[in-house]
């Protein structure tokens, strides 16, 4: 089906704005003189000066011959570099597509060539692994693709590449206004629901809906007066729809960080005054056991998780050191991302995350795709979504988005209560979460397999303290293999070379066979079931067990 096939429940949005970066427009008129965004580093805008940054770059992105609907890559961090280029991106009319800066190179370019993107605005972090990708010759879906052009932030540019600063117009030329919000505005890869990375495509639609359901939360998750914590990392679905779209919708303040310290992200809450505060759950498990936690907090009204879920007991413990409240919610890349929220929670449970936003319907079905009164009958099912924050479907064709009443399979599975709270069970999907960001075991697999001396992977998650979930491969060596012992180490050396550091396995285990089905499929229920039984991530398997 292709997006303007898509069916879209109508339901109120953000009166009278096509897109978000127009929210940032309207809050410059509005408060102009009022911080808008803040680095930890000290630089800042105002709303007037975001504004106007946003209309320069908006212009120089035309002036190098950008269009409307053509697709620029983002590698960069939480820095205000981000914020004003994804922002103007959306002025223009062009697809943002932004992508972890600790990418390797080789995952880089796959997505250049397969979003076809025009430009790739990189920093210190990502360059090296930019200039390799756009070096290296690749395949469009159309053939052979021409390398975009690189823009460099906070670096020396190289011969054919700009400086950033050189996106910035002297004179702005007027942008016409959205003609139609089911443009397309973000590309954001994920692991989608067939266990290939692919690019979520989500319209102007889909992010405003999403702002305004969240606005629609009771109490609300974010006031004008708040200074919102941006720890999380832009490029993902959390931080760039929840925080910064909730940012701009309320006009509060946005302090930016790079990365997460323990210490030193407590340190920043005290100097900022931050009094929202969203998370991953590792953050959890990082502040536990550290001095004066609760003095630290102080300015804090609210802790906010999200990207994965988040133990009961976990809450419960931070609640009682903190003194502070913490709601979290579920979502996904292709719901912009909120669908459910304690706030909304009449009598919130331990185990849940939440009911339905505003405008977002759920519902459960069984393995036969049937629809079922899941309070009555006391049953998962898999979690299906429906509302105007849902994506179009899968880059570049609109594959597998919501059918044709709007609904969409999530891949998760769960139960809903009598009240209407969602609590999730399991995953259809094989996705391993890593610090909130999606791992597919097949892309591991496939990097796993080329190795000289690997006959066969399967790769799964283990419960992790520190990261929620860890990356373990089980790999079985070829019978030719000089040393299966050296496997370990090669495997290693292939995952640094070609994936992002949290795709990497932490752990690689040489067995003698993999556990299969009478069809020949890998057990990987029997694999995750041993690591699950292990205590505080420590993996201590006995190889007769798993493969008896």
């Amino acid at each position: 089906m292709s997006p303007e096939d898509a069916v879209v429940p109508e339901e109120p949005t953000v009166p009278g704005v096509p897109d978000i970066a127009a929210l940032v427009a309207a809050a410059a008129h509005d408060v102009p003189d009022r911080l808008a965004v803040v680095e930890a580093e000290g630089r800042a805008l105002t709303w007037a000066e975001l504004d106007t940054e946003v209309d320069r770059i908006a212009t120089g992105l035309g002036a190098l011959g950008i269009r409307a609907g053509q697709r620029i890559m983002l590698a960069l961090g939480n820095r205000l570099e981000f914020v004003t280029t994804y922002l103007a991106v959306l002025r223009a009319q062009a697809v943002a597509v932004p992508v972890n800066p600790g990418s390797t190179a080789e995952e880089i370019a796959r997505m250049i060539a397969d979003s076809v993107s025009r430009l790739v605005v990189a920093d210190p972090v990502s360059l090296t692994a930019v200039r390799a990708a756009v070096d290296a010759p690749s395949q469009g879906p159309a053939g052979p693709a021409e390398g975009p052009q690189v823009v460099v932030v906070a670096a020396d540019a190289r011969a054919g590449e700009r400086a950033h600063d050189e996106l910035r117009a002297e004179t702005v030329r007027a942008v016409p206004a959205l003609p139609d919000p089911e443009k397309l505005a973000v590309l954001l890869y994920t692991s989608g629901t067939s266990g290939v990375p692919r690019a979520a495509m989500l319209t102007h639609r889909a992010l405003l809906a999403n702002v305004a359901q969240v606005a629609a939360v009771e109490p609300p998750m974010i006031h004008a007066d708040d200074v919102v914590l941006g720890v999380l990392p832009l490029f993902h679905v959390y931080g760039l729809g929840a925080v910064l779209g909730g940012v701009i919708q309320h006009r509060a303040k946005l302090v930016l960080t790079e990365r997460f310290d323990p210490e030193g992200t407590l340190d920043l809450i005290e100097d900022e005054a931050c009094s929202v505060v969203p998370v991953a759950p590792p953050v959890f498990a990082a502040w536990r056991d550290l001095d004066a936690l609760a003095e630290r907090l102080g300015p804090v009204r609210m802790i906010l998780s999200g990207s994965a879920p988040l133990p009961a007991e976990t809450v419960e413990e931070f609640t009682a050191l903190s003194g502070i409240p913490v709601h979290q919610g579920y979502g996904l890349t292709e719901a912009s991302p909120v669908v459910t929220s304690t706030l909304l929670s009449p009598h919130p449970r331990p185990g849940s995350v939440g009911a339905a936003l505003p405008g977002i319907d759920l519902r459960l079905v069984d393995e036969d795709g049937q629809t079922f009164d899941a309070a009555e009958a006391d049953d998962p099912g898999e979690i299906q979504v429906r509302g105007a924050n849902l994506f179009s479907g899968y880059w570049p064709d609109g594959a597998d988005g919501p059918d044709a009443d709007g609904w969409w399979s999530t891949g998760d599975v769960g139960f809903l209560d009598a009240a209407g709270d969602l609590y999730l069970v399991d995953r259809v999907k094989e996705l391993v979460i890593v610090s909130g960001f999606n791992v597919y075991p097949s892309e591991v697999e496939a990097v796993v397999r080329e190795v000289a001396g690997v006959r066969a992977a399967a790769v799964v998650g283990a419960p992790d303290d520190r990261t929620g979930e860890t990356v373990v491969a089980y790999v079985v060596a070829d019978p030719e293999a000089a040393d299966p012992g050296t496997l370990p180490a090669a495997v290693d050396a292939s995952c640094a070379e070609r994936l992002a550091p949290y795709k990497r396995p932490t752990r690689v285990e040489v067995v003698d066979a993999l556990p299969r089905t009478v069809t020949g499929k890998v057990r990987k229920a029997m694999l995750r079931g041993q690591l699950g039984g292990q205590q505080r991530g420590q993996l201590r398997r006995a190889q007769g067990d798993l493969l008896g």
